[in-house]
């Protein structure tokens, strides 16, 4: 029986804008029906890797397919294939809700009686009934990007890209967006979701690919991933004015992987009074690290034992935090004017 071809595949992705090389040599392959968490800081290549997958950006190196089309040769075949929600909200603030929806279900050149139907079992869906017939510039930061989600759903494509979708949404309208995500996959959807927000990650996607430097270096389920991290977190926090210099060397004397006179999985910050090493065994642990702390002198506030994050993961590949800010160029604000004559 011959094996279907992934709905996503990108091989060997190159971009560079002037002298910043924006993706390196990227490879993705997402099955179908299944959501592939993109995760990387600003900077490492996620919305030009996006950007290119969605026909918008025409990579220097490399080829692409999407739902079974080559995102270069067949660039307009594919546009009616897939749903794009961006960073920011792409809706027409001086459009109502619904008029912004059968404005899309037309330019799709969906029957008009179609589009309008469309419309308001979209509206229904995403708890926008009550506002749709108000311009979309009356509406919040929650309300609008779940009309631009909705806009990508008009045509129901079997391939969404979701770039960011709840950058800057209060946590009650980003746990909103996460199970209506949750039932586009039910229906079979595939997605490849880029988020900065671990959690988000943790939870909706079924694999994860680590970006940085426009590659993928490291790509996996999120327990495969916080496996290569290895252990466990033991973290105690000083009491005000406490040793923490002392707090350290204790539990340094139970981290994984401490060389003679290394820090090893040891990470002190003075500012929290806190001090974290990764163990083996934690549980076990405890009550002999309570000892030795209490015949060293320090003085805890408190005592914690914790499995590996994806924040881990992430310090550990990258060394950087996922939140840490750096220029993307294909960010719209950011991207170089030559650059946006490409788009097709």
């Amino acid at each position: 029986m011959a094996q279907s071809r992934p709905a996503i595949l990108a091989e060997g992705l190159e971009k560079s804008y002037g002298e910043t090389r924006a993706l390196d040599g990227l490879d993705l392959e997402v099955e179908e029906g299944t959501v592939l968490g993109l995760l990387g800081p600003n900077g490492a290549g996620k919305t030009t890797a996006v950007r290119i997958l969605t026909t918008l950006l025409k990579p220097d190196a490399g080829r692409a397919e999407v739902a079974g089309v080559d995102v270069v040769g067949q660039a307009g075949e594919l546009r009616s294939r897939i749903g794009l929600t961006g960073q920011y909200a792409a809706v027409d603030e001086y459009l109502t809700g619904r008029e912004n929806l059968e404005m899309v279900g037309r330019l799709y050149h969906l029957p008009k009686s179609y589009a309008r139907r469309r419309a308001d079992e979209l509206l229904e869906r995403f708890d926008l009934t009550g506002a749709a017939s108000r311009l979309a510039k009356t509406y919040s930061g929650g309300m609008r990007r779940r009309l631009d989600l909705a806009a990508s759903l008009v045509f129901s494509p079997p391939v969404l890209f979701l770039d960011e979708p709840t950058t800057g949404l209060d946590p009650r309208s980003r746990l909103a967006m996460w199970e209506i995500i949750g039932e586009l996959v039910s229906g079979g959807t595939t997605l490849l979701l880029t988020t900065q927000y671990l959690d988000e990650a943790d939870r909706l996607a079924d694999r994860i690919a680590v970006v940085d430097a426009g590659r993928v270096i490291a790509e996996g389920t999120a327990d495969d991933l916080k496996a290569r991290v290895g252990g466990e977190r033991l973290e105690v926090t000083v009491t005000e004015g406490g040793d923490l210099d002392a707090a350290a060397r204790v539990l340094r004397s139970y981290a994984m992987g401490v060389t003679e006179g290394g820090e090893g999985n040891v990470r002190a910050d003075a500012d929290r009074r806190q001090v974290s090493a990764t163990v083996e065994g934690g549980a076990r642990l405890l009550a002999a690290v309570v000892r030795d702390l209490d015949f060293a002198g320090v003085q805890l506030d408190d005592l914690g034992l914790r499995r590996p994050t994806l924040d881990d993961v992430f310090l550990s590949l990258t060394g950087r935090a996922a939140e840490q800010e750096a220029e993307d160029p294909a960010r719209p604000e950011q991207a170089d004017k030559g650059e946006e004559r490409e788009i097709a």
